[in-house]
């Protein structure tokens, strides 16, 4: 079966994205979460034909996050198993200065965790949370291996971030 077309669109305002360099490091994240062995959790990412990361602002994604988790507020990263991964640019930004790392790293860190999610896996508990940070951590890497460690994003590289947390 072929990979999954990956899509990346823009559906905020809050600030200005390279979508071309998303769309890149998208792409590469991808190719390479196809190599990490699905879990018995997820269909995996062979079953889905399109993927599309939605960018969004906080408002938005405090919708959905209460919609469909029950849950008040924003959240960084929503992944639904038919090949939606929705990001809160507002939450990237934010997380970015707590973390130390740069909005566009952190973009590339959410797009990798919905990645790591339609995969299969899971960060609903410690241990299970702990796994995920270890291979999103190598995932990143190996997509930024392909580029010679970077992949451009506007001005700036993505580079060692973070664990979502």
């Amino acid at each position: 079966m072929a990979p999954p077309k990956v899509a990346v669109h823009n559906r905020q305002r809050a600030m200005r994205v390279s979508l071309a360099a998303l769309q890149e490091f998208a792409s590469r994240a991808l190719t390479e979460c196809l190599k990490i062995p699905g879990t018995k959790k997820g269909r995996g990412l062979e079953s889905i034909t399109e993927l599309n990361v939605i960018l969004v602002s906080n408002r938005r994604m405090a919708e959905l996050h209460r919609r469909f988790l029950h849950l008040p507020g924003p959240t960084d990263v929503i992944t639904f198993q038919h090949g939606e991964i929705f990001v809160s640019v507002e939450t990237a930004r934010s997380h970015a200065r707590k973390f130390g790392n740069s909005v566009e790293a952190e973009l590339c860190l959410y797009i990798a965790h919905g990645l790591l999610h339609l995969q299969g896996f899971d960060d609903k508990n410690s241990a299970d949370a702990a796994e995920m940070a270890r291979a999103q951590k190598r995932l990143v890497t190996s997509a930024m291996r392909q580029s010679q460690g970077k992949v451009a994003i506007g001005a700036r590289f993505c580079g060692p971030v973070a664990p979502i947390g």
